[in-house]
């Protein structure tokens, strides 16, 4: 057989898209992107950009496991965290295809352990996060687990089945729910026979020739050049994977080469055909009729201009962000294995590179870090009215989410729930300096100059995260505090905390956690943390419970289980 022959034969037999083995000419502009953390000695990213089903480029910036100095290439397979929601959706949708199930129906027909509530949650309820369940990464997390501890799905499911109320009623809110993807993959178990881990290799994974692509089956499995994930401990860096082993919301291991082949179907069609293709880009309607912009388990979003597709994820050590922009038929994936990194920034700033000349122009407010981590540029003076005036304590309605802002040495400070030097980049406007990517805060105006401001927003690029209100905090904060002292019982955590007094305030004991020290909010509602805690009484008398909410759980009951002070 000639040379010749030889090569046809393996070029016909190779899968679909087989793993890309050329090497790129170094572009100066996009390495300059991650300068700062191609180093030989700390964790970095993998990266990938395509167009048209090909790669543009793809290089590896860092060490893939510091022990053994091996670097991130592109063939390196990383946790994707939640960019690993569109596989689980991916899968629902192709069963659904092939009328193995609905998108409308009540999940209770597959897991009839969850309670049935006022209105039924439906598995679109799931797809678009509308259904009210609360996030079982915090239920476990408040019932005592760690992120070390090895988690089951049996965990998880009895968790979210022990929860008597929602965070809000299927179909009114839009809110985040790690819970929605991890209970389709039970849903794809119980309609097909198989787990989540099967079917989605057998209907994607596999036929897309994505051989380096897999859902976790345990942490005792080997993955061929897997990058090991870590976060940052004092001047160098600690292994971070956590052992929780539940599938759909996260636990899909891929590279960037692989991923390719994924961008590429949203063109070809080849898995799914444009249905499947145009269903998980469907966005999500609430009740009152409004759209939000995630759709099934991808987000629609717009950079200077031009609509984009993504989604990012966050798990241990691990970072990734997958940028689609359908109309430019462009795509970046980066994936990082340190989590002191911003790979939105990254993909946005490579974007920035190839697509320039489509872009708008920056708006003035905006302020970008291509390096994906805190800016370091110097101070640029900007009028801003008095900084006394957006100085206060701010507090997202219906959650614990709160920002309180201080005047410290004359520069405006963040001081909860991290401390964060701003900057101003406008006016009303500040950059917020040590949180990566282009993260800042835009203040409301008061009627007159003097005003405080009533609300402030976080934006992240050009996205809007939250909207935070100003609250009042009490004068007299210590009065009365010796009546919610004792031990509370939460059924739906299977679990007790125990609130305490320390010197002239409270503190809750959480299980398996440090103390915390709350701050009073008003006579009967304190905060610690991102956690908030109301009392409840009856009739106004002595306290007989409260309520707990933390992120995206919210309302969360404990009694009383010893007798009021």
């Amino acid at each position: 057989m000639t040379k010749l022959a030889v090569t046809l034969v393996v070029a016909l037999c190779a899968p679909f898209g087989a793993t890309f083995a050329q090497s790129f000419t170094p572009d100066p502009r996009i390495d300059a992107v991650f300068a700062r953390i191609d180093r030989t000695d700390a964790p970095g990213c993998a990266l990938g950009v395509y167009r048209d089903g090909t790669m543009l480029y793809a290089r590896g910036y860092g060490l893939a496991d510091l022990e053994r100095r091996v670097p991130i290439t592109p063939a390196s397979v990383f946790d994707l965290g939640s960019t690993s929601k569109q596989f689980a959706a991916a899968t629902i949708v192709l069963l659904a295809q092939e009328g193995k199930l609905s998108l409308d129906d009540d999940v209770r027909r597959f897991i009839p352990e969850l309670p049935e509530y006022e209105r039924p949650i439906t598995i679109r309820h799931l797809l678009h996060h509308t259904s009210g369940i609360r996030d079982y990464l915090g239920l476990l997390r408040l019932a005592g687990f760690r992120f070390d501890d090895v988690t089951t799905p049996d965990d998880a499911l009895k968790a979210i089945s022990r929860q008597r109320a929602l965070n809000f009623a299927p179909g009114d809110e839009h809110l985040y729910s790690n819970s929605g993807y991890f209970l389709l993959s039970i849903i794809v178990e119980r309609a097909t026979g198989r787990s989540l881990r099967d079917e989605a290799h057998d209907r994607i994974f596999a036929p897309l020739g994505m051989s380096h692509t897999e859902y976790l089956g345990s942490y005792n499995d080997i993955i061929p050049d897997r990058a090991i994930g870590y976060a940052p401990a004092g001047a160098g860096f600690e292994a971070d994977m956590p052992r929780w082993l539940q599938l759909g919301d996260g636990a899909v291991w891929s590279t960037v080469e692989d991923l390719l082949k994924w961008d590429d179907n949203f063109r070809s069609g080849r898995v799914g055909g444009a249905a499947m293709r145009d269903t998980m880009l469907t966005r999500g309607r609430l009740t009152s009729g409004d759209t939000i912009t995630y759709a099934v388990g991808l987000m629609h979003g717009t950079h200077r201009g031009l609509a984009t597709v993504h989604h990012g994820g966050s798990w241990g050590g691990y970072l990734a962000q997958l940028l689609r922009f359908p109309e430019q038929r462009y795509a970046v994936a980066v994936l990082c294995n340190r989590a002191d990194v911003d790979p939105d920034a990254f993909a946005h700033s490579v974007a920035d590179i190839h697509l320039a000349g489509e872009l708008e122009a920056l708006p003035v407010a905006a302020v970008e870090a291509p390096s994906g981590v805190a800016s370091e540029d110097t101070d640029t003076p900007v009028a801003t009215r008095a900084l006394a005036t957006y100085a206060g304590t701010y507090r997202v309605p219906n959650t614990a989410n709160m920002l309180k802002v201080v005047v410290v040495d004359g520069a405006l400070t963040v001081t909860e729930p991290r401390r964060s030097a701003l900057r101003a980049v406008s006016a009303d406007a500040f950059q917020i300096l040590d949180v990566p990517g282009s993260a800042r805060l835009v203040f409301e105006a008061g009627p007159t100059p003097g005003d405080a401001a009533p609300h402030v927003t976080t934006w992240l690029g050009e996205e809007r995260l939250e909207r935070y209100e100003r609250i009042e905090l009490p004068v007299d904060a210590a009065a009365g505090l010796d009546a919610f002292i004792g031990t509370f019982h939460s059924a739906e955590l299977a679990t007790s905390f125990r609130i305490s007094r320390t010197g002239d305030g409270l503190r809750v004991n959480f299980r398996n956690g440090s103390p915390m020290p709350l701050r009073r909010l008003s006579a009967d509602e304190f905060a610690a943390r991102g956690t908030t805690v109301l009392f409840t009484r009856d009739s106004g008398g002595p306290v007989t419970g409260f309520l707990l909410s933390q992120g995206r759980a919210r309302g969360i009951r404990f009694d009383r289980t010893d007798p009021s002070p």
